[in-house]
């Protein structure tokens, strides 16, 4: 069975929230903290690696004039 890319993605938005919301204030809350972080990293392993895009520069266009 295979994850899509679009489930990575949720699970990982998932994760970063709650990793947002974690306050830690004793040891439990600290290994929760971890193992999100851990379960973070992992998910983005299995995203695919972003292709390079090329940027084309455009030639500067001459300014038109506006017809009435």
């Amino acid at each position: 069975m295979s994850i899509s890319k679009r489930t990575i993605e949720t699970l990982i938005d998932l994760v970063e929230i709650k990793l947002s919301c974690l306050e830690v204030f004793d040891r439990e809350d600290a290994r929760e903290a971890a193992c999100l972080e851990l379960a973070r990293r992992e998910l983005q392993a299995l995203m695919p690696p972003r292709r390079v895009a090329n940027v084309v520069a455009f030639a500067k266009a001459a300014p038109q004039p506006i017809a009435p």
